[in-house]
């Protein structure tokens, strides 16, 4: 059937496309708790049947959802209702695993790439190195409850951190893998916010729409003694957390 035919809890003919009043009704049962957050949606072959549309039709639907921030696409598995943000404190002791297990979710950390590059300017600063000094640089991304929550490049120091994304593809956490290093503890040096959009990669780790704001949050993480350990920029998907600056 075509997108602009009439169909069951459709309305033909009110200037409203077939698309945008599947978007409407999916968005008033998600707000009524029909769906739950987290919880999976109908497959877009139900949700075609259901409202008697062609399976275009449904993906541009649940596109406006994703783009709204109220569902998230995820690339072979299905459409799920976002949940409410995560409250995410940043401080001096910034520390991911238990931000999430604090929330009563599971954190962990996938390891996308690792590779030894020289030294940007801007890193190297952070890191009291000489520009084009060989570090460490990983790509991430942090889940929580299997949802990405953020994707992150991070650089260290080497040949401080020569085993660093071993005992982090190990281990799915920053503070376990700095553990297994010989770093027990460590600190937030500094720390800037801001706002752009996701460019098609970033989107993609994200489970985003391309174009959706990300919060980039730039850091450098010292051990005990000062010395700089961590220079790290973080994506986070604006609409799963509320950053919270403290002490």
């Amino acid at each position: 059937m075509d997108a602009q035919e009439q169909a069951p809890g459709l309305v033909r003919g009110e200037g409203l496309t077939a698309w945008r009043q599947i978007a409407d009704a999916l968005s008033v049962e998600i707000a009524a708790g029909r769906y739950a957050a987290g919880q999976q949606l109908p497959t877009e072959s139900a949700l075609a049947a259901r409202f008697s549309v062609n399976r275009h039709t449904v993906r541009r639907a649940l596109a406006s959802l994703a783009e709204n921030g109220l569902v998230r696409a995820s690339q072979g598995r299905g459409t799920f209702v976002e949940g409410a943000p995560l409250s995410y404190p940043i401080g001096t002791r910034t520390r991911f695993s238990e931000i999430v297990a604090g929330a009563g979710r599971e954190a962990w950390g996938d390891l996308l790439a690792a590779a030894t590059v020289p030294a940007a300017p801007e890193q190297a600063a952070a890191l009291a190195l000489a520009p084009g000094t060989p570090v460490l640089e990983l790509l991430t991304v942090h889940r929580a409850d299997g949802a990405p929550l953020s994707t992150a490049l991070t650089w260290l120091p080497l040949p401080r951190f020569s085993g660093f994304s071993e005992a982090y593809a190990a281990r799915g956490s920053i503070t376990r893998a700095f553990a297994a290093c010989g770093v027990a503890d460590y600190t937030r040096l500094s720390t800037r916010v801001r706002a752009r959009p996701a460019d098609a990669a970033e989107a993609s780790r994200l489970d985003i729409a391309p174009g959706r704001v990300v919060l980039v949050v730039s850091s450098v993480n010292v051990d005990p003694a000062g010395a700089p350990i961590q220079a790290n920029r973080t994506l986070f998907a604006a609409d799963r957390v509320e950053l919270v600056i403290g002490g």
